[in-house]
């Protein structure tokens, strides 16, 4: 059986097994708000609640816009009332820093670290809505646990959580917001996202009106209440179903294998690659340490003197020379790192990608690498 040479981190690869002919019994055609259409959303909507553990009197509804989407409208719907912190230490949370100071003009305050490392967590002020990533896709590095939110918070806890969700636990108790998209660790499709809210979220929205006009498509009131319709399988606006039901066969699969064993499949493929990283001395994590390392979006630096002797603009070749001549020989696709990180690798290690599929990638990087270091 060959192996699976998909790395990217968005779109992420399909489960193991997948192929078109589970599209077969995709609703096309028809419309989302038929009634078998909204059967398959509330479906979705459930299986997702089920698999993840989210509390019965939490909310879980699908978004148009993927995860980006999905956190966008909760920052436009939910902050303004308390001020705002936000957490930083890669490019996606310096994103929502810019929305929030730029598109909302909320003034925040704003934690920040750099690529590797995470803001100090026992500072943040919780009389402020706190926003944060769960995991930074784009550094590696993850939040080591949930104890720094408190339970008690006087502020909401906005989470994006799309490179977490299905590969990591989460603490329900600690979040109020959580976004999520079927394109991260599921290996859904790209273009649909989704909303939790916790009651506490609930009841913000429904008792503040932001003073900036609100698009339709981030719209979660009808008059003064929440539309739970979203919450039961009516869209804002129009789903694929083809994606809606490849949605639901990966739901499949994975409420077979259940969170733990999501989780289990996830770190297992990070243990091939932090072995690999123990016995060779040219490569290591971009996170600084293990608590703080993802089991997703491993991101890993090069620590070699020639490739530190290089410029910034000739390590950037060297790495897209690496991974180019990857995805050449069909070995690993998508495998540099982002490009507002640093100069380095990065390989998707969710439940999607098996031990194999990381120990093939692995090979051909360290064959390539010691063929680009030779010619140097």
């Amino acid at each position: 059986m060959m192996n699976n040479p998909n790395f990217s981190s968005g779109p992420c690869s399909k489960r193991p097994g997948w192929n078109l002919d589970m599209l077969r019994d995709a609703l096309v055609g028809r419309s989302h708000r038929s009634a078998p259409g909204k059967e398959k959303l509330l479906k979705a909507i459930n299986d997702s609640k089920k698999i993840l553990g989210v509390p019965e009197d939490y909310l879980l509804g699908i978004i148009p816009g993927s995860d980006t989407g999905a956190f966008e409208l909760a920052l436009w719907a939910v902050l303004g009332p308390r001020p705002v912190t936000v957490l930083v230490w890669e490019s996606f949370g310096e994103g929502w820093a810019t929305d929030v100071a730029k598109q909302l003009k909320l003034n925040p305050t704003v934690q920040k670290a750099d690529y590797g490392k995470i803001p100090d967590l026992e500072r943040v002020d919780w009389t402020n809505d706190v926003v944060f990533v769960a995991n930074g896709t784009t550094s590696g590095v993850k939040v080591p646990d949930w104890d720094w939110i408190p339970e008690d918070r006087d502020g909401l806890s906005l989470c994006d959580a799309t490179s977490a969700a299905f590969a990591m636990e989460i603490d329900w108790s600690k979040v109020d917001v959580v976004t999520y998209s079927w394109q991260k660790c599921l290996g859904g499709e790209a273009a649909h996202g989704v909303l939790v809210l916790s009651p506490g979220a609930v009841e913000r929205i429904e008792s503040y009106n932001p003073p900036w006009p609100m698009p339709k498509i981030f719209r979660l009131k009808k008059g003064d209440k929440l539309n739970r319709g979203i919450f039961e399988g009516n869209t804002i606006n129009t789903p694929s179903m083809i994606c809606v039901e490849d949605y639901l066969d990966v739901l499949k699969w994975a409420d077979n294998i259940g969170l733990k064993g999501l989780i289990r499949m996830s770190m297992a493929n990070l243990k091939v690659v932090e072995e690999w990283v123990a016995r060779t001395d040219w490569i290591n994590f971009l996170a600084e340490s293990e608590e703080i390392r993802s089991n997703t979006s491993v991101c890993l630096k090069v620590t070699s003197e020639p490739f530190k002797a290089m410029t910034e603009g000739d390590q950037s070749k060297f790495i897209k020379d690496i991974a180019g001549q990857l995805s050449r020989e069909n070995i690993a696709h998508d495998t540099g790192s982002y490009r507002d990180a640093p100069s380095g690798f990065r390989l998707w290690c969710g439940p999607t990608i098996q031990p194999s599929d990381v120990s093939a990638a692995i090979e051909g990087l360290e064959r390539v690498y010691l063929e680009k270091v030779k010619n140097l």
